[in-house]
């Protein structure tokens, strides 16, 4: 923002919240910045903008980071957004693909994938599985979603996968999985489950290694909609953008712990390697 010439303190002034996967908290914080009536809003997350949407239809939204924003509703077309809501969205359905691909590429008696996530939060990974499975496909791998919404469903579904040789877990792109990394990650260390996700964090603190769209750069990019909504521009006038920039992170340590050697050829496609 202050690139586009907007100062804190000086010509713009920005209030924030951070609600977690609270929902009463995310309605709260939702009444209360409607009520500021401020000149745009910057939304992340299904959640919030679940919260958001019917609590204004005047009020300038740019979402960032926020999956299929077409199918939750959110707007009517990439193109042509109308209405008070454009953005960055994060993930689309071809994702699950392309983390099942990187699973197999380490770990070739891979038989099956957990999608693990919660339903209440990222609805959309079922149509995103259901999309998946209806491809034609080249591998005899399963994959089926798992629905978490405790401590206890986390720990139960990994346990699980532990328990059958050549099983992989993809961790969602899913603010409540987020919130239970360290969970996840404890019990895929116990019981020696290569983890993927679309976070790098999961990989900084112990995961197999992550694939996904660079969050700093969608919020980056999305300081230029805020510019143009100050400057006057309609947020339905402008379209709807998919990320540019994604980043494969592998952490060779775990790898190791695993008992997986990873092709040369792998590791110079990551963007990053932790060892």
């Amino acid at each position: 923002m202050r690139d586009l010439g907007w100062i804190e303190g000086r010509n713009v002034h920005i209030e924030y919240r951070f609600a977690g996967t609270n929902p009463e908290s995310i309605n709260k914080y939702v009444a209360e910045l409607v009520r500021l009536a401020p000149d745009v809003m910057v939304a992340q997350s299904t959640a919030v903008m679940v919260a958001l949407r019917p609590a204004t239809s005047t009020i300038p939204i740019v979402f960032a980071m926020l999956s299929d924003p077409v199918s939750q509703g959110f707007i009517s077309n990439l193109a042509h957004p109308g209405g008070n809501i454009t953005g960055f969205s994060f993930l689309e359905s071809d994702i699950v693909g392309k983390w099942m691909n990187f699973l197999g590429d380490v770990r070739p008696n891979l038989s099956r994938v957990a999608l693990m996530f919660n339903p209440d939060t990222v609805p959309y990974f079922d149509v995103y599985l259901r999309s998946f499975k209806a491809l034609p496909r080249q591998t005899s791998v399963e994959v089926e979603a798992v629905h978490v919404r405790s401590v206890a469903d986390v720990e139960l579904a990994v346990a699980r996968l532990g328990r059958e040789p050549g099983s992989g877990l993809i961790a969602a792109a899913d603010t409540f999985i987020l919130a239970m990394r360290g969970v996840i990650l404890k019990a895929a260390d116990q019981h020696r489950v290569p983890v993927i996700s679309p976070y790098r964090q999961f990989v900084i603190e112990g995961s197999l290694m992550s694939y996904g769209p660079d969050g700093a750069d969608i919020f980056r990019r999305s300081a230029s909609y805020v510019d143009r909504v100050l400057k006057g521009e309609p947020p339905g006038n402008l379209p709807a953008q998919s990320p540019v920039k994604f980043e494969l992170v592998v952490n060779l340590k775990t790898a190791k712990a695993l008992g997986l050697s990873l092709r040369e050829s792998f590791l110079q496609l990551a963007d990053e390697v932790i060892e």
